[in-house]
């Protein structure tokens, strides 16, 4: 039998330490070996693909291939617990924003998957507004004629989302509420792109969408009419379209994001790995222009640790609004 002393245990102990942090280590070093999914939580044609595949494409540039794959459903749940199931090694990342990782979690009685506990942030992509469109033969141009219109009407004029408990239901919520019409019909869907196409040949009346570049191509054809946004000033890309503040509704401001999200357990240098990556990718003016088209901010100064703060700070915030208005799905 062979005996150790604490002092050659210690020793092995350490030297296993060391071993593992070289893993890690060459790990990071040589990330990425093979392709990187991106999975985008929003059917295809939808906000999501408009700032997640231009940033595929320059990240391939600078450090490797990735791919989007598109997981809808349940308002984002579904693709964000897919991502949360992965291995921890950087391969599969998350194209998360405020829904997936705030509104969607709390509005659940039996989430899927916890924002915080279940993901690292890595780096927030874009900030972004709401807006409230609508079918061209609806007889209304801003917020106050949407509001005596779905008065006049009342329990006939439905929008769209992109799922329940999504932002863009929030705000739905919100505006119920302020404009006192609680008989807005609700019309979740599988992902923004489906909604959009409903609205355009008029089965629904009105969705509350990102403002995306597909969005303000819509507007600009006169395929629908963009009444109103939701962030605080003017988007550049649509400096005709007044704010909701502006519409004489100063307590309806919502501001989204969307950023990149891995496993909880992905180690700190491939993490770094890619937010290094992204940061360099974020300053090409060419992918700040085709954002900024789109109605979209690109973030230049984001990391892994303000990303991480921002989204427990709105988590945080969020909460007792979702609970005063019982927003509360099985």
């Amino acid at each position: 039998m062979t005996l150790f002393s604490r002092r050659d245990v210690l020793a092995q102990a350490a030297g296993a330490a060391v071993s593992v942090a070289a893993s890690r280590g060459a790990n990071a070093q040589s990330y990425p070996s093979r392709r990187i999914r991106l999975v985008v939580p929003y059917a295809a044609g939808g906000s999501g693909d408009q700032i997640g595949r231009p940033w595929a494409e320059k990240f391939s540039e600078l450090l490797g291939p990735v791919y989007v794959e598109n997981i809808g459903g349940a308002g984002g749940a579904l693709g964000c617990a897919a991502v949360a199931r992965e291995a921890p090694d950087g391969y599969s990342l998350l194209l998360g924003n405020g829904s997936t990782h705030v509104i969607v979690p709390l509005a659940s009685a039996h989430p899927s998957y916890d924002p915080i506990a279940d993901f690292r942030a890595i780096y927030r992509l874009i900030s972004t507004a709401l807006a409230f469109a609508v079918h061209p033969s609806l007889p209304v141009r801003n917020l106050g004629e949407l509001i005596a219109y779905a008065k006049a009407h009342r329990g006939t004029l439905s929008y769209g989302t992109p799922g329940i408990g999504t932002g863009n239901h929030l705000v739905g919520e919100m505006f119920k509420r302020q404009a006192g019409i609680a008989d807005l019909v609700h019309v979740p869907y599988r992902g923004m792109g489906p909604a959009t196409n409903d609205l355009v040949g008029g089965q629904i009346g009105m969705v509350i969408a990102v403002t995306s570049g597909q969005l303000l191509e819509l507007a600009r054809g006169g395929k629908l009419r963009m009444l109103a946004v939701t962030s605080e000033r003017r988007l550049s890309a649509a400096s005709d379209v007044p704010t909701a503040i502006e519409s004489g509704m100063p307590d309806l401001k919502y501001e989204g994001w969307f950023g990149l999200f891995a496993a909880k357990a992905t180690s700190d240098e491939i993490i770094a790995r890619i937010a290094q990556t992204t940061r360099k990718a974020m300053a090409d003016p060419a992918l700040q222009e085709i954002y900024r088209s789109q109605g979209l901010e690109p973030d230049t100064d984001s990391s892994p640790d303000k990303f991480q703060k921002l989204v427990e700070d709105e988590y945080a915030r969020m909460a007792p609004i979702i609970r005063s208005i019982g927003l509360k799905q099985g």
